[in-house]
């Protein structure tokens, strides 16, 4: 069972949890339907896409609206706090919330004192707050970009606004970022930095590098970051070695990308449209998983 959690940028949009399914260009949750653009949403509906193409449970969602002032951040929280040792799931992956510290370590406690073994997985503010809150040993995986590797790096800053300069000025000195945030204890036991070149890290260590297809339109699509991560997160969900769903994850997105013919202008609706496709076609040859088409 995959939990997503995260929060979207609706005001007053009420605390929901339930299932979600990705029908075109808009995610529906219970009774809602959200639109589905970056940050969260995205996410969502590229773990969607997944567990319907895998004929999987879908992944289920928990997110409250937040424009900044943090109250859906800390009801989304204080929800996990208080049922996850009654939910119980496989895994739970976090995305856009407000870096509450104090939220993310009592969250972090609770986890650890569920009686199954829950992995977590983080993007975005809720990695910033795993890494500030001293947590980050906890998690299975972080999805950073480079500017995000660099805050990982900054064994003092607790958000990205206050990371040294020299770290984001020797940005592409990229292994020796990789060496800091883990000695710090600062990142995940896997890494999938992502960019011009995505990078799989386990423990401190690069293990692949993926420059193919190479679509640079896709970095300029909002949104395209966080598609990686709802792949990685129902992959993982649905059994794959951590490593081999980010790996895996990394060249369907860049594929999808080549699929949507991805033009700067490109809505990140484009691409989340042609994961099926992009599945049928490629994730029996890159993983193993094949589908067996029904016949009529």
């Amino acid at each position: 069972m995959l939990i997503i959690a995260g929060t979207i940028p609706i005001k007053d949009f009420p605390l929901v949890y339930g299932k979600a399914t990705f029908c075109g260009n808009f995610l529906k949750i219970i009774n809602h339907k959200i639109p589905c653009s970056q940050g969260t949403t995205s996410m969502i509906s590229a773990a969607c896409e997944v567990s319907a193409y895998l004929k999987t449970d879908p992944p289920y969602i928990l997110t409250a609206g937040d424009i900044g002032h943090g109250d859906g951040t800390r009801k989304i929280y204080n929800y996990l706090i208080e049922n996850v040792n009654k939910i119980l799931p496989d895994v739970i992956a976090l995305h856009y919330c407000l870096p509450i510290m104090g939220l993310m370590k009592k969250f972090v406690e609770e986890v650890n004192r569920c009686k199954n073994d829950i992995k977590l997985l983080a993007d975005a503010s809720s990695m910033y707050a795993a890494k500030a809150a001293g947590a980050a040993k906890d998690f299975e995986i972080f999805t950073p970009d480079l500017s995000e590797l660099c805050f990982l790096a900054d064994k003092d800053a607790t958000h990205p606004a206050y990371m040294k300069k020299h770290l984001f000025a020797n940005s592409q000195n990229i292994d020796n970022l990789i060496v800091e945030a883990y000695k710090y204890s600062n990142a995940a036991k896997l890494l999938l930095i992502k960019g011009g070149i995505d990078y799989i890290v386990v423990s401190g260590k690069v293990i692949e590098k993926i420059t193919e297809p190479d679509i640079p339109t896709l970095e300029a699509v909002g949104g395209t970051g966080d598609t990686i991560t709802g792949l990685v997160s129902a992959f993982f969900d649905a059994g794959l070695e951590p490593y081999e769903a980010a790996i895996i994850s990394a060249k369907l997105n860049r594929i999808a990308g080549k699929y949507a013919e991805v033009q700067v202008a490109s809505k990140i609706g484009d691409i989340i449209n042609v994961f099926k496709d992009v599945f049928k076609d490629h994730l029996c040859e890159l993983s193993g998983v094949c589908i067996r088409e029904e016949t009529q």
